[in-house]
């Protein structure tokens, strides 16, 4: 089993790294690398794993054998432990230039101990415009034995003079089935529960997994559906809102606060909270400084993970008026909502499609308010209405 074997649905992807792997090995024995090259860009929709890829592809790079999965060097890589990798995850919104020119200075240095000196920037296209131009001049004249793998939701997300320096790597949604059999063999997760979990997820791994083993995360999706149903006058619009609005805080309230903590006590631990010796009373002062830096970092972090909560929520709702319009039209497709048959064929029934495609775009037009910066909850009021009135 190699490190390529746990990419879901990605075959194609996965020859097309494994030939780059090939051709590492080759410019690591003096020859001229045919397929590798010193900047990756892995483009592919939410869930369809491009961290996944990119790290997959980093430790075949540092491994000996080409990413056996098992030696200590893809075992470091995997874990994010590897000495030759910098692993970039913007925890807020954005990504500014003062940490990518500390970034590019770090991506410099020849590796201590690995082929290569590898730089995964997950979220790439949360950099800046001042950020990705300082980005271009690393990409640009890198430096030899330095490798850049950047990731985005789509090649557009970056620079074309950023693009234009780097080798593709497309990732595609993997299908229902592909992602059932990794939930049982992989997850463990019985067949009944994983088949219901990758319809719902609708090509995405990660949400496939989540909600195939946390049932909270279950429950939150299932009382976003039943909005639609519950939509008889301005009141309930009013409500429904503040609701949506609700779960989308508790789930975000319930995947920062494990980190913040887990993070806090790491950090203690680091600078000697709880031991006993001399100079750690000092040590253990000295960390209210980094302490002050990285609750400042969850904050970002919580400000982001609250927008991708929102959006998920509002991406389960399109997903159920998705499939009103495929059962208006007749369409023989996957219904990810299935398990609403009984709303999803009485909403088809007293609307038409027009109306129902009405109401998919007062869906993205409340995600585009939220970015914007528009309160979630006055957004999400406004969607509620619109799809009242169809």
């Amino acid at each position: 089993m190699t490190v390529f074997d746990d990419l879901v649905g990605q075959a194609a992807a996965s020859a097309q790294l494994k030939r780059a792997v090939a051709g590492a090995a080759d410019l690591l024995a003096g020859g001229r690398g045919a397929g590798m090259t010193h900047a990756w860009l892995f483009t592919g929709p939410p869930g369809s794993g491009r961290e996944e890829a990119a790290r997959a592809f980093a430790a075949a790079l540092q491994c000996p054998a080409g990413g056996c999965g098992h030696c200590d060097s893809c075992h470091q890589v995997l874990t994010g432990t590897h000495p030759d990798m910098l692993y970039v995850q913007p925890s807020g919104l954005s990504f500014g230039v003062a940490a990518t020119r500390d970034l590019v200075l770090r991506a410099g240095s020849k590796p201590s101990g690995g082929n290569f000196r590898i730089v995964l920037f997950e979220d790439a296209d949360r950099a800046t415009e001042a950020a990705s131009n300082a980005l271009l001049k690393a990409v640009e004249e890198p430096s030899p034995r330095t490798v850049w793998l950047l990731c985005t939701p789509t090649p557009d997300d970056l620079l074309i003079t950023i693009r234009s320096r780097c080798r593709l790597v497309t990732l595609a949604s993997p299908g229902t089935r592909q992602i059932v059999d990794a939930l049982v063999q992989r997850d463990g997760v019985d067949t009944v529960t994983a088949e219901a979990a990758a319809r719902a997820a609708a090509g995405r791994v990660d949400r496939a997994r989540q909600l195939a083993t946390d049932p909270e995360a279950r429950r939150r999706r299932e009382e976003v559906l039943s909005i639609p149903a519950g939509l008889d006058g301005l009141g309930a619009c009013v409500t429904a809102a503040a609701r949506l609005f609700e779960i989308a805080e508790e789930e975000s309230k319930a995947l920062t606060t494990a980190l913040n903590e887990k993070e806090k006590d790491d950090l203690k631990a680091a600078f000697g909270e709880g031991s006993t010796g001399k100079g750690v009373a000092k040590a253990v002062r000295g960390a209210a400084g980094a302490l002050k830096d990285l609750d400042e970092r969850q904050k970002r972090r919580a400000t982001r993970i609250k927008r991708d909560s929102y959006d998920r929520a509002l991406l389960d709702l399109a997903a159920f008026y998705r499939d009103v319009l495929a059962l208006q039209l007749g369409a023989t497709v996957e219904l990810s909502t299935a398990e609403r048959s009984g709303d999803l064929e009485r909403i088809a029934r007293s609307g038409t499609p027009e109306s129902t495609l009405r109401r998919i775009d007062a869906i993205m037009a409340c995600r585009g308010r939220i970015a914007a910066n528009v309160h979630p909850q006055i957004a999400m009021e406004a969607m509620t209405s619109a799809l009242l009135a169809g």
